[in-house]
Parts: C-alpha cells; structure tokens; sequence
C-alpha cells in the first residue's frame, strides 16, 4: 500500500467505540493526537442496544461514567442498555470524538514499521493501534453439538435474545448459569415458560443490589474491585484465570427468585444431543421447545496479522501494552489490569495508562527530529 492508493494515514487508529474505545479516544484528545475511532455498529452504542430489552447495568450510575463526563441519572439508580447506549453517543458527541461507523475491521498487520488496518471499504495506515473490540470477545459460543438439536427446537444465543416473545411456546433450556443466565431464565419462567437453568452457579450477591443497604456497601465493593483485586496484589493475580474462563455469580436474581417463578434449577451441564434434544451431564434428556445458550462470547483475535495471543486465546499484553509488537495495545479486557476492568468506570483509568504510554513511545520514535521531518520520512 502506498499513500496514492486511497489509504488514510493516522497516526493512530482505535477499533471499538465502547466505552474503553471512546475513554482512550478522550485522552488521546486531551494530549493533541490525531487519531480516528472505527466501530461496525450504525451508531454509538449499538453494542449496548443490541442486548436483551430488560437489560440493566449490575453496578449503579455512581460507577457508571466516563473520563470528563458523569453518567446522567440519579446516582444509585442502574441504566438500562439503552441508556447506556444514548450516554456514549452522547459521550462521542460532546467530546467531538472522531468516530466512523459502519466500519468493522477485517485485518490489522505490519506495514513499513508501523500498522495497517483494513475494512471492508477501507484501509489506515498508522503508528499505534488500540484495541478495544470487547470485554471477553465478540463471537458468540455455542457448542458444537447444538447443531444436532431437532429443527423443530428454537434456538438463540444471548446476544440474540430479546425478550419472551421470540419463543415458542413451551419449555425454555437456559444453558449457563451466571448472571446472565439467571437474568434471561427468570424472564422467561414470569412469563410462563416451563424454564430450566442448567449449569453451576458460581455463588450469587448475598443482598439486594437496589435495596437500602447496597447504597453503603456498593462504594466499598467498588474500591476493592478498583483497588484490591488488581494484578498488584496476590489475590487480584490469583483469581485473573478464573474470572476470565468462567461465569459470573448471580447478581440482580437470586436462587430464591428464579425459584418462584417455576425456574428449575439443574446444576449439570448440557452436554449434548440425543433423538434430537439436549441432554444434562447424568444423561437426562429435556423434552424442551426452546434452548436459550447463555454460553458467553469467545477471543478471537484471527484478524490480527500478528502473534500476538497466548494458548487460552487471550492477548499477551501488560495493562494493555503488546511489549512484542510496539505500538500495539489492547483496551477494555475483562480484569486488564483490576476487576474493574470489565465496568463502565474502569475504563478510564486503563485508557489512560494505555495513552500515556503511546505517547512516550511515540516521544521515543520522534525524539531530536521536528514533527514535519517524521512525517515526511514516513511517507517516502
């Protein structure tokens, strides 16, 4: 590629307009660096309209901002997705942040030093990219053995779900029991479904999120998750793995409420197919009408030209520095550098740390030549 062929050149390009995209975007503005902001989505946020329809934050609105903004509702209230979504488009607005949509990356690989990245209609070259495509990936997991289930049997991922009404009437198989799961097996059980939530919980909240008292302990959850669980500390270290490769405990829905609605709660594990419907660890078939996979997404990061993934398909970065590739980092992984990671208030501060360190890298590359002389070697 050359600079006569229709490719823009950036200095840096950050793919994914959530909210770790549109925090990096920030800083990046407020250090004077040209850059642009690639998202696949039609607008701002659609990766939060895209949930299901009751969809609400698990953390309040307190916890819910972005560098230089406040999240605009009464501070223990919880956003729904699409609240969430109107915030970050807002977000961009404000801070006239230079998102393109409609612009899902295909490839990103060397080029003369530095980075190419490619769309479907496009191309950048650039010195840095950022990475902020998703908290635990953007490809939806669901077993291999689903395809062997009956035609007749309705199937959806969570990313698909919307509400109740998709489904046939009859029973409803929720696979995966984590916060999810739980959310989207009490919606269908009120809604009167025969509903069964297979799979392990991982513990479950031991109070209610919106009740009184959670208004005391939230701030203390939240400095521990910002401050103690971190990659500083035994504890944060030790329990990275497992927060990465498993579910979530339930956090809004308790045991006790799927239960009254008729969920019934199976703790083995959907293992595969027989005569055309999904069967439980134990070898118990479910008649059911429709399977509901709470499976979660998978990394995949095979559109990145470059070895840049460890052996359990995650990045090998350092608080989102890729040290084998300059000028590649990653933003927005689930506990990145702390548990809060993976919430809409932690995304600042990993952003920043990102930032901060491509601008000294970039002072590293520039340092005794004048800004017109780097650009000028750059496209000879």
């Amino acid at each position: 590629m050359n600079a006569n062929d229709g490719t823009e050149r950036i200095e840096t390009v950050v793919i994914g307009a959530g909210q770790a995209g549109l925090a990096t975007g920030y800083h990046l503005a407020r250090r004077g660096r040209p850059f642009v902001i690639l998202d696949g989505g039609d607008r701002v946020g659609d990766n939060w309209r895209c949930h299901w329809d009751s969809l609400r934050l698990f953390s309040p609105a307190r916890v819910a901002s972005l560098p230089g903004m406040r999240f605009p509702a009464p501070p223990a209230s919880f956003p729904t997705k699409d609240e969430m979504a109107d915030f970050l488009e807002t977000y961009a607005g404000t801070f006239g942040l230079p998102v393109r949509t409609g612009q899902r990356v295909t490839r990103v690989g060397r080029e003369d030093g530095g980075y190419v990245v490619e769309t479907g209609t496009s191309a950048y070259v650039c010195d840095h990219v950022v990475v902020a495509s998703g908290t635990f990936g953007r490809t939806p997991y669901v077993p291999g053995f689903a395809a062997g289930l009956d035609p007749r049997v309705n199937q959806l991922h969570s990313s698909a779900y919307k509400n109740p009404a998709q489904l046939r009437p009859g029973g409803v198989l929720v696979v995966g029991a984590s916060h999810s799961g739980g959310d989207i097996a009490y919606e269908v059980g009120a809604a009167g479904h025969p509903a069964v939530l297979s799979g392990t919980i991982h513990g479950e909240i031991p109070f209610d999120i919106e009740g009184g008292p959670a208004h005391a302990i939230f701030p203390v959850l939240w400095f521990v998750a910002q401050h103690v669980l971190t990659l500083r500390t035994p504890i944060g270290r030790r329990i990275r793995p497992d927060v990465r490769a498993h579910g979530g405990p339930l956090i809004r829905v308790k045991r006790a409420d799927l239960s009254r609605v008729g969920v019934e709660l199976a703790p083995e594990r959907t293992v595969g197919v027989r005569g055309g419907l999904p069967v439980l660890d134990g070898g118990r078939v479910l008649d059911v009408a429709n399977v509901v996979w709470c499976t979660g997404f998978r990394q995949d990061f095979s559109w990145i030209d470059i070895p840049v993934t460890g052996e359990d398909g995650w990045p090998l970065e350092r608080r989102g520095v890729v040290d084998s590739s300059p000028g590649l980092y990653f933003v927005g992984l689930a506990f990145q550098y702390a548990f809060a990671s993976m919430l809409i208030g932690g995304a600042g501060r990993d952003a920043e740390h990102v930032v901060n360190h491509l601008v000294k890298h970039r002072a590293g590359d520039t340092a005794g030549r004048p800004a017109e002389a780097t650009v000028s070697a750059r496209r000879s």
